[in-house]
């Protein structure tokens, strides 16, 4: 029995993620090419291998109780000078991603644990690089801008090589918008049984 390191995240969609990862390699982030473009749920923490059931199925409720929400990403943000990070802003679904997170590490769950910063979704575009380079990322990208139907999350486990690989989706447990989170006009077109 050892540990190993997990993640928990919603992945950034193709053609999105492939573009982005591109770019933060173009930008000299070593790590670019070992961490898939997501939104993180649950940062890095190390759990013994032996947990890994019981943290799918906390994360099967988890997802059970999710729903499909609209996530758009656009422009770029930094948490400089706390933390060497450029990012891609979370501009709509940031409420559905706090929620989610809060719910992956509930106290109650395999996988209870602190953060070391207030939650804040973002896509990480630079990391630990050189201040113009990170300068260069929050300028190239300012104007960027991605949307998709975010259906569910999944759980990425660190290889010894730093790369982070997937080992499981979870999907939302409705397939579609909840009716009663249709738009009114909508709802009063809808024809009645």
């Amino acid at each position: 029995m050892g540990t190993v390191t997990i993640g928990v995240s919603i992945a950034v969609p193709e053609p999105h993620g492939s573009l982005l990862q591109e770019r933060r390699a173009g930008f000299g982030d070593p790590a670019a090419s070992g961490i898939p473009t997501h939104v993180t749920l649950l940062p890095p923490t190390e759990v013994e291998d032996s947990a890994l059931p019981a943290i799918e199925a906390h994360l099967v409720e988890v997802a059970a109780a999710g729903r499909p929400f609209p996530m758009r990403l656009s422009g770029t943000g930094t948490f400089r000078p706390l933390s060497p990070v450029v990012y891609v802003q979370v501009v709509e679904g940031a409420a559905a991603c706090t929620w989610l997170q809060k719910q992956v590490r509930d106290a109650s769950g395999p996988v209870a644990r602190e953060l070391h910063f207030p939650y804040h979704p973002h896509v990480t575009v630079a990391h630990g690089i050189e201040d113009a380079a990170m300068d260069r990322a929050f300028e190239e990208l300012s104007g960027y801008e991605a949307q998709w139907p975010c259906t569910g999350f999944a759980l990425y486990e660190q290889g010894a090589d730093g790369v982070w690989r997937k080992l499981r989706e979870f999907a939302f447990g409705g397939a579609v918008v909840p009716p009663q989170a249709a738009a009114p006009a909508e709802r009063d077109s809808t024809p009645a049984r």
